[in-house]
């Protein structure tokens, strides 16, 4: 899936527009490069392979929050069907959120001590939720939800 991508972070702007700088880390224009094959997706969404199942990212969403009773609805992303490995050498790096195909937010991640997961609460009542992962060694996988 095409993107345009910061060479400093790895954010990839899902709307194919060059940011005038990064949302991410604040890197200017100059810094991305657009990429065909930006974003992994699987070859039969019916039938993943086991890297799929791994890397594409999967999204509950919580109707009522726990926190915030009025107007916010929770987005929970965890990485792979099959939980993805968090060891030194193999890990996810961060897990950035879209809503509307806009940046929203940025998870960081560190390997052995945290898991392959994250959510947020938002208080959009409509859209598309989309959600990146980055591992260290497989690249960028998609995955979106309708709110």
């Amino acid at each position: 899936m095409k993107g345009v991508v910061c060479s400093v972070c790895g954010f990839i702007a899902i709307n194919n527009i060059i940011p005038d700088k990064c949302p991410a880390c604040g890197a200017a224009r100059e810094s991305f490069r657009i990429k065909d094959d930006a974003i992994k997706t699987p070859q039969d969404k019916n039938n993943l392979n086991e890297a799929e199942k791994k890397h594409i990212p999967a999204i509950t969403l919580v109707k009522k929050c726990g926190l915030i009773p009025e107007g916010c609805e929770d987005a929970h992303a965890k990485i792979g069907v099959i939980q993805h490995p968090m060891e030194e050498k193999h890990y996810i790096t961060h897990l950035d959120f879209y809503l509307d195909k806009e940046f929203i937010s940025r998870v960081m991640l560190t390997p052995r001590t945290l898991n392959p997961a994250a959510a947020l609460h938002i208080k959009a009542s409509g859209g598309t939720l989309s959600v990146i992962e980055l591992c260290n060694i497989h690249g960028a996988w998609i995955s979106e939800a309708d709110l």
